[in-house]
C-alpha cells in the first residue's frame, strides 16, 4: 500500500511579530496569507524575519482556519541573509571594545571621571544579562522583556554590552526596526557623554 505524502508549499514571510512569536506567510503564486506560529518551525535556533523564504504544510486550527505546520527555512535564501547580517555585525565587538578601551585610556589620563567608566562596565553587564534572559524566554515561549526596556538600558550606557550580546548571543540582531532604534540610543548616549564631559570641565586640555 502506497502512503501519500503531505504536500508542501513554499512562500515568503511577509509579516512577523517577534515579541509575540507569530506572523503570516504569503504562498508563492499568490493566495491568502497563512498564519504561522514560532512553535511550527522545525528549526528553532534561528528566529524568523520578514522576507525569509520557507516551506510548509497547510493545516487547520480548531476553528478550521488555515495555518502553516512543519515550517522549514529554505537554506539558500537563509544563508544569503545570514551572510549579509554577519557582515554588518562583524564590527560589533571591535566597536564595543574600542569604545571601552578609549574610555579607560581617558580615565587614566584624567580626562574622564572613574565613575563614568565603572558605570559603563556595570550597565553593559546588566544589559548583556537582560539580552540573555530575553533570548532564553524567546526560545522557551516565556514572557519577553520589552524592547523599550532593552533600549533604555542602551540609552543610559549599556550599549557596549548590547552590541556584544547581539553578536555573541545572536539576539535582536535581525529585526531592522530594533537595530535602527538601537543606533539612535547609541548616538544619544555618546552625545550626552560628550556634553557631560564638556560641561563639567573634563576633556579640556
Amino acid at each position: 500500500m502506497r502512503v501519500r505524502s503531505t504536500p508542501r508549499y513554499q512562500g515568503k514571510i511577509t509579516s512577523w511579530k517577534d515579541d509575540q512569536g507569530y506572523g503570516f506567510i504569503t504562498p508563492n503564486g499568490g493566495g491568502p496569507a497563512v498564519f504561522v506560529h514560532i512553535k511550527s518551525f522545525s528549526d528553532r535556533s534561528n528566529r524568523p524575519v520578514v522576507d525569509n523564504v520557507v516551506t510548509f504544510e497547510l493545516t487547520e486550527n480548531e476553528r478550521g482556519q488555515p495555518r502553516a505546520g512543519k515550517v522549514a527555512f529554505v537554506r539558500a535564501a537563509a544563508s544569503r541573509q545570514a551572510s549579509a547580517r554577519t557582515g554588518r555585525q562583524s564590527l560589533s565587538l571591535p566597536v564595543a571594545a574600542g569604545f571601552l578601551i578609549v574610555l579607560a585610556a581617558a580615565v587614566l589620563a584624567g580626562k574622564v571621571p572613574r565613575f563614568v567608566f565603572a558605570a559603563y562596565i556595570g550597565l553593559s553587564v546588566i544589559t548583556w544579562i537582560a539580552y540573555a534572559i530575553d533570548k532564553s524566554a524567546a526560545q522557551n515561549d516565556r514572557w519577553r522583556t520589552k524592547e523599550s526596556t532593552l533600549h533604555m538600558l542602551s540609552l543610559v550606557g549599556g550599549w557596549p554590552g548590547a552590541l556584544v550580546a547581539q553578536r555573541l548571543l545572536r539576539h535582536k540582531s535581525k529585526k531592522e526596526a530594533f537595530r535602527n532604534a538601537f543606533r539612535v540610543t547609541v548616538v544619544l548616549n555618546c552625545g550626552a557623554l560628550g556634553w557631560f564631559l564638556v560641561s563639567s570641565g573634563f576633556g579640556l586640555g
